[in-house]
């Protein structure tokens, strides 16, 4: 048996114009946030989570929501299952 994958997931945020690098710089202040890069796309910037449990997740996602200039997200929460071929 596998010991348990740790919990990643990806916040996907859109922003008003002009505010992608600052929406960024503060999603890299919350805990969990491993990196928050801008990005071309549908949506602005784009951040990874490991926040070690999803209590955590809920917190942090909901304070990036509540971040001046945010208007979307969309969390994306990875799969622990590993094909193997």
């Amino acid at each position: 048996m596998c010991p348990a994958e740790p919990l990643v997931a990806y916040l996907l945020l859109l922003v008003d114009v002009g505010n992608e690098h600052i929406v960024a710089k503060e999603l890299r202040k919350l805990p969990g946030v491993t990196e928050a890069h801008v990005v071309y796309g549908e949506f602005d910037v784009v951040a990874r989570l490991e926040p070690g449990d999803i209590s955590l997740m809920d917190e942090t996602v909901t304070t990036a929501r509540k971040l001046p200039g945010v208007t979307k997200t969309s969390t994306l929460i990875s799969s622990p299952v590993q094909f193997l071929g």
